[in-house]
């Protein structure tokens, strides 16, 4: 499920367009599916509306994408409040998921969690009083060679221990973009400590055979 709650109806707008630009969009991810299957464009336009607005899909969204795409209400909010990607409620303006699946999580996600906690002040599912920072935890990102990570915008942080979880808060606290990537050094996700076989390459002598 979602990692965030619903927001309450004071925070609710009335009403939800896509901007001219983002329509155009929209309907080019509608035209990707074959007649009587359109409504399989319904995660990007969730992704959409949510960029749209604050990185947060209010009802009003989820309303008129299901309009759209001629689905009932309650099978787009079931896609909404599944996938940990969607927010159905205001997060802050730096949005820290952490993986804690199993890979990352025997890999240390729990001193990732500790130093956004000890930093930020805030556990999993909540937002700074100022509204700059939510942590929340998320299923499986996909990098579980490269764990422990967190995911920030649509960048990857991985290989994060408790010191590079801290250099990365503070970065964002002094208003800098951190690299994305591997954060203890190697490059991509080969094997941390370098490679274990095929070192060398011997090749044939000249004029003989390979059988």
């Amino acid at each position: 499920m979602s990692g965030v709650h619903i927001a309450p109806p004071e925070l609710q707008p009335a009403s939800f367009e896509f901007t001219p630009e983002n329509l155009e969009i929209a309907k080019k991810h509608i035209a990707k599916y074959p007649a009587g299957r359109q409504q399989s464009a319904v995660m990007p336009l969730l992704d959409l509306a949510q960029r749209q607005h604050d990185n947060w899909l209010p009802q009003a969204a989820i309303r008129y994408i299901a309009e759209m795409l001629g689905m009932p209400v309650i099978r787009v909010l079931e896609v909404a409040s599944f996938y940990t990607m969607y927010n159905l409620a205001p997060v802050g303006k730096h949005f820290i998921q952490v993986c804690t699946t199993t890979p990352c999580w025997l890999r240390g996600s729990d001193k990732v969690l500790a130093a956004c906690k000890k930093h930020l002040g805030i556990g999993p599912g909540e937002t700074t009083p100022d509204g700059q920072f939510t942590v929340v935890e998320v299923e499986c990102l996909g990098a579980c060679v490269n764990a422990p990570m967190l995911q920030y915008g649509d960048d990857y942080y991985e290989d994060l221990d408790t010191e590079s979880t801290e250099k990365f808060i503070e970065a964002l606290k002094r208003g800098e973009k951190p690299k994305p990537g591997p954060q203890n050094g190697r490059l991509s996700s080969e094997p941390a400590g370098g490679p274990t076989t095929l070192t060398t390459f011997n090749p044939p002598a000249a004029g003989g055979s390979d059988d």
